[in-house]
């Protein structure tokens, strides 16, 4: 899952956008789970409900990363990779805030 989510990085940011060509955040994690067959709603808000909350102690590379309108993928290490906004567009890097770890499988 991170090897693929990291093959975007460096792709435009583009609100509604769910594609290599411009995501916005729910459309890059939409898009990197449909690369390994799993179906994530569209929103940030319905991607929330898609799987189990685990605590950050027991997080696994892979899982969602969920903020209130924002979400992500942890990559590991204290680290996530997201559509970020228009400046920034996909990139890794540092977990901010308290997010919730969300287990889809």
């Amino acid at each position: 899952m991170v090897g693929i989510a990291r093959q975007y990085a460096g792709s435009a940011y583009r609100y509604g956008g769910a594609t290599p060509a411009g995501f916005d955040c729910s459309g890059f994690t939409s898009y990197v789970y449909a690369q390994v067959g799993v179906s994530l709603p569209r929103s940030s808000a319905a991607q929330r409900g898609a799987g189990v909350v685990v605590p950050a102690s027991q997080a696994q590379p892979g899982d969602l990363l969920w903020w209130p309108g924002h979400v992500g993928i942890y990559t590991g290490n204290g680290q996530h990779i997201a559509a970020r906004n228009p400046r920034a567009g996909v990139a890794e890097g540092p977990i901010y805030g308290n997010p919730l770890y969300i287990r889809v499988r």
